[in-house]
């Protein structure tokens, strides 16, 4: 019998074909997969801590916006929940397909090495019948005829060893495809139903919400009307903020006449600066544990949508008597107390980098020192109306705000 090689030339190839798709294919789509996963987890947490911090006084009329507020988080939190398993369904309904069509083109090759494997055997029986192998060899005309009819016979009986190989390891690739299948299948399903549980409750959240906006629609006016005073109170406050940066940065020459201008950064604030600019998007937040209410930028008001705020930080929602953490390493340049309501704001310099930490009550620091990153710089205030602790966080490099989502750790 001829061995043909091109055949198991093609054989193996088909293999490594094979497992290349395994291996790498789904690597491809397991990567896509996990930011899938972890983004769902980091949103679940995310739920849980909105859930945790709910408002106590539902009944007081003075925590309507921050009952509104809470719901309308929680909408936009489940719902991009919802998409996130969405799009994490769709990679494995992608898997299963891919791991049907390799069963099924599998299942092929195994039943045509088994149809292959099964004529070699007769073909050998048919063999063993006229002759031994030994008696084959020795009747041979002449030494070198003997030597090619033992490569022959080396040549067969590797390539029937080779060949049983094949269909052990099509069986165990087989079957590592169909319970990979099954289990997609499973997690598919969960995902399903995690799915018809977050719309069940972004539909109960809505009809809250309904209730919420109809009662703030009674009092619209007076609700536009303290929003719009606390933003200007937020700018005032900014305006304070970038004076006090400013004149951290700023010198008068002894010159009668002659103006204020730029100090330059010591040789330490500078490289202060790069270590600072190094750890971009790997900077720690603020606070521990809690979510974010508002975000950086011109948007849509949390409470009411058709009014438009701008914030030039993060507002963070967190536990009672959490504490405000340094981001990073630098000093204390300032501590601004609000005449009105006594609370604090710790504002540190980062060479030509600041971050201001609004809304203290206690502070544990004084202008002059030096902070470590996660230091605790005080404990953060809460509204003895809202029972809401937060912390307002800016960043800025002089006096131009930075937008937190291109700094801090995802």
């Amino acid at each position: 019998m001829q061995i043909h090689k091109t055949h198991i030339n093609k054989n193996l190839v088909s293999l490594f074909s094979i497992l290349f798709l395994l291996l790498f294919g789904f690597s491809a789509f397991g990567q896509n997969k996990k930011q899938l996963q972890q983004k769902r987890k980091k949103l679940q947490r995310e739920i849980r801590q909105i859930n945790k911090l709910l408002s106590k006084n539902k009944k007081d009329e003075k925590t309507l916006l921050t009952r509104l507020g809470e719901i309308n988080k929680k909408i936009e939190v489940r719902q991009e929940l919802i998409n996130t398993i969405n799009k994490e369904s769709e990679t494995y309904t992608k898997e299963i397909t891919e791991n049907t069509k390799e069963i099924e083109q599998l299942t092929n090759q195994l039943e045509t090495l088994k149809t292959e494997y099964a004529k070699i055997v007769v073909q050998t029986y048919k063999n063993k019948n006229k002759h031994s192998d030994l008696l084959f060899i020795l009747s041979s005309n002449s030494f070198t005829q003997a030597y090619k009819r033992s490569l022959y016979m080396k040549q067969y009986a590797d390539y029937r060893k080779e060949q049983a190989n094949k269909i052990k390891e099509k069986r165990i690739l087989l079957k590592q495809y169909n319970d990979s299948l099954l289990l997609k299948k499973q997690v598919k399903d969960s995902l399903i139903i995690k799915k018809l549980e977050e719309t069940k409750s972004v539909d109960q959240a809505k009809e809250t919400q309904q209730q919420l906006l109809e009662k703030v629609k009674s009092k619209e006016k007076q609700y536009i009307a303290k929003i719009k005073k606390k933003q200007q109170q937020e700018r005032n406050f900014e305006k304070q903020l970038f004076n006090v940066i400013t004149k951290s940065r700023t010198k008068k020459s002894k010159k009668k006449g002659s103006k204020k201008s730029i100090v330059k950064l010591t040789p330490e604030a500078k490289k202060l600066a790069n270590s600072f600019i190094a750890n971009k998007g790997r900077l720690p937040h603020p606070v521990t544990k809690g979510y974010i209410s508002r975000y950086f930028g011109q948007r849509s008001h949390e409470q009411l949508k058709k009014i438009k705020i701008k914030s030039n930080g993060w507002h963070y929602i967190t536990e009672k008597n959490a504490k405000a953490r340094a981001i990073y390493k630098g000093d204390v340049i300032a501590i601004i107390v609000d005449k009105k309501t006594k609370l604090k704001t710790v504002l540190l310099q980062h060479g030509n980098y600041y971050t201001a930490y609004k809304n203290l009550d206690k502070i544990f620091v004084k202008k002059g020192d030096k902070v470590k990153i996660k230091q605790d710089l005080g404990i953060i205030h809460t509204d003895s109306t809202t029972g809401k602790t937060k912390l307002i966080f800016a960043l800025m490099k002089d006096t131009i705000p930075q937008n937190p989502t291109y700094w801090l750790k995802k």
